[in-house]
């Protein structure tokens, strides 16, 4: 037992000094402490207290070194400016402008004696208070330029805090990376020369600059401004607008098409929300509320419905719904089949995603710029820029419903004779659909989120009056009509979402 007891601390110790490389005999004995009981214990490591951040970047320790390259910085920002900062820069800037002017109140004052303007006593009141300020101001910077004492001492006392933390957090944090380096022998080790360099430079381009950014602001303009032209931005814009002219001269045929389309969608939904008796539409929209999610929701949203008819906001809430139920037909229609042939292709989703990135980051507000260029205003171009917005969900969910499909449901279904088709509509889709019903939840939601910008647009319906609230400051009818849009989200996401179990 005891022999054997020795061959592991032997294997462990070449272990130790095949990972740490320089130090062995002292990482022997601090990992030796250190792995005597769980969790961290204290421990001090000299050569990290001496080189701060760059010890973590020489270790391979990189998200350490950022955070303590951070903190650090912060510390040599005060000492920088005790010891050559302009500290009563900002005092003596404001006494110079109340010295600007005084003097030209002191030339009023002049012009009003002689020729005895009856203004006289209230610029030499306003000369007076001038005065005041401007010794307040003086005094203001001396007594900041003589505080650098203060930030000097404050900057000392912050980095050697910072170097304690470092010091006893570097032998904990080195441990780690050991257990990982065994199981995983492509984890960074050793000391590495051309690490310690590359993170000493990194630490003198971060601590440096800002430095001097913070104790001489106007030392170097370089670092005051980005190095720019204006002029670059400028013909960028004319070559997207000579592009979006082309597109949209080239592609008449398509887009007036694409209009023609929307509308008469829009037009179709419009008379079955809009045109049908009240009383019919909401009976249909409460048996649906109760088929689909119970009796409570059906209460709820026969109250919804209540309020949308008795504060006036029936006609503008169908519309709204129509508008909605356009772009999120299209969205679901366009987005499912989209999701299916992305989850069995992984290339194709591979530049599918970027593109769904980019639809989901770019606010809203921008996609109305292409989409008037386009199409123009009116309720056409609303439902494309809600249809833009709102797609992402039902592809990504989709997606990743089918990606969740248990392995051997499918190998078993292909073994007793499944065909691609049979596999898809009976196993696949069935086992996803709730995933894939949580996406449709999603972008049915993101597209009513959207009422309020495409109302910018000419799209009409409950935005509208939001709209008008923000432009005449009628904060009781922009409330209203919120709450009008919140309780149409609420009846769409019940019945979508249907009972949850």
């Amino acid at each position: 037992m005891t022999q054997e007891r020795t061959d592991i601390s032997q294997r462990m110790s070449g272990l130790i000094d095949d990972f740490v490389g320089r130090g062995q005999g002292y990482y022997r004995h601090v990992f030796a402490y250190m792995m005597q009981a769980p969790g961290y214990r204290f421990t001090l490591n000299p050569a990290a207290a001496l080189l701060g951040p760059i010890w973590f970047g020489a270790r391979g320790l990189w998200s350490w070194f950022l955070g303590f390259l951070v903190i650090e910085t912060f510390a040599f920002i005060q000492l920088g400016r005790g010891l050559f900062g302009d500290l009563g820069r900002e005092s003596r800037e404001r006494a110079a402008r109340i010295a600007e002017t005084l003097d030209l109140r002191r030339q009023q004052i002049e012009a009003a004696e002689q020729s005895g303007a009856s203004t006289l006593e209230s610029l030499r009141r306003a000369a007076a208070s001038l005065e005041d300020a401007l010794a307040q101001a003086e005094v203001a910077a001396a007594q900041a330029d003589g505080t650098g004492l203060y930030y000097i001492g404050f900057g000392l006392i912050l980095l050697l805090c910072f170097r304690f933390m470092t010091a006893a957090l570097a032998n904990w944090t080195l441990e780690g990376q050991f257990a990982r380096w065994r199981s995983d022998r492509s984890v960074a080790h050793g000391w590495s020369v051309p690490r310690m360099m590359l993170s000493g430079l990194l630490f003198v381009l971060v601590v440096l600059p800002s430095t001097i950014k913070f104790a001489q602001p106007e030392a170097v303009a370089l670092l005051s401004e980005f190095p720019t032209n204006r002029n670059w931005r400028l013909g960028v814009g004319d070559v997207i607008q000579t592009a979006f002219d082309w597109t949209k001269t080239a592609g008449r045929g398509f887009f007036d098409a694409l209009t023609l389309g929307m509308r008469a969608l829009l037009d179709g939904l419009e008379v079955v929300f809009v045109g049908t008796p009240w009383p019919v539409v909401a009976l249909v929209i409460v048996m649906l509320a109760y088929l689909s999610a119970g009796a409570r929701v059906a209460i709820f949203t026969g109250a919804a419905l209540a309020y949308l008819g008795l504060l006036d906001f029936w006609d503008k809430a169908m519309a709204t719904i129509a508008l909605l139920g356009a772009a999120a037909l299209i969205s679901i229609t366009l987005g499912i089949p989209l999701g299916i042939y992305c989850a069995r292709r992984p290339r194709v989703f591979a530049v599918v995603r970027p593109v769904l990135d980019f639809m989901q980051s770019m606010p809203s507000f921008v996609y109305l710029i292409p989409v008037v260029a386009f199409i123009g205003s009116g309720k056409p171009a609303g439902v494309v820029a809600t249809m833009i917005f709102g797609s992402p969900p039902v592809i990504r969910f989709t997606v990743l419903g089918l990606q969740q499909v248990p392995g051997a449901v499918r190998e078993a279904a292909l073994a007793f004779g499944a065909t691609p088709r049979y596999l898809l509509w009976r196993v696949d889709l069935p086992l996803a659909a709730r995933t894939i019903m949580a996406g449709v939840n999603q972008t049915i939601l993101l597209s009513l989120a959207m009422v309020v910008v495409a109302s910018l647009i000419g799209a009409k319906g409950l935005g509208e009056d939001v709209l008008e609230a923000l432009q005449y400051a009628a904060a009781g009818q922009g409330i209203l009509a919120g709450l009008a849009i919140l309780f149409c989200a609420l009846i769409l996401d019940r019945i979508v979402a249907g009972k949850r179990r």
